[in-house]
């Protein structure tokens, strides 16, 4: 395991079941959760509110842990321009519903923020988000995944596998496999 960086996410709700993602950039970016690194002395559920707010403008409420995302650098790899390899990054993704009708600030610019239909993500979204996205609206928590690093990729991920107990793992819940994690904001005018 490389170093590894501690992140929050979550799939925020609306009334309808629509989740909002971000798509940071121009061009064929992926979409993403919001959400963003944890900083130092920073507990998770602090974190996720504030680094929601600041991405998309809107308050959210935190349901509860949707679960741990694992996701893994590229094996050995050094990216362009760093000393090491890319850190590993545990990600906590909560569920959560959007309060109110429209964002509290501007959120901003940098993200493109929509509103989608569990059932019709974009075909651009990171392995994170599929498999959130997935766990939440199947009413799963207590997750725990790996998520294969997956470059510029676009594919869906493999299914996941359900989490089958062990007998020296006293039948816990959760499941396993893939994840990644990103967020930011944009749109002030849009509503949920």
């Amino acid at each position: 395991m490389s170093a590894l960086t501690w992140a929050v996410a979550a799939v925020v709700a609306d009334d309808t079941g629509r989740v909002l993602l971000c798509q940071q950039g121009r061009g064929t970016r992926r979409y993403a959760l919001p959400g963003g690194r944890l900083r130092p002395a920073e507990g998770p559920v602090r974190a996720a509110l504030r680094d929601i707010r600041a991405e998309t403008g809107w308050d959210i409420e935190l349901i509860d842990l949707v679960g741990v995302y694992h996701l893994a650098g590229p094996p050995g790899e050094a990216a362009a321009g760093r000393a090491g390899p890319l850190p590993d990054v545990l990600v906590h993704v909560f569920r959560a519903r959007a309060t109110g009708v429209r964002p509290a600030t501007d959120p901003p610019p940098g993200c493109r923020l929509s509103w989608h239909s569990p059932d019709a993500l974009p075909r651009v979204v990171t392995p994170l988000t599929r498999a959130a996205v997935t766990d939440a609206t199947a009413g799963r928590s207590g997750v725990l995944r790996d998520v294969p690093w997956l470059p510029d990729t676009v594919a869906a991920p493999p299914p996941a596998q359900e989490w089958q107990p062990t007998a020296d793992q006293g039948g816990r819940p959760g499941s396993g496999q893939p994840p990644e994690q990103r967020g930011e904001a944009a749109d002030s005018s849009l509503r949920p």
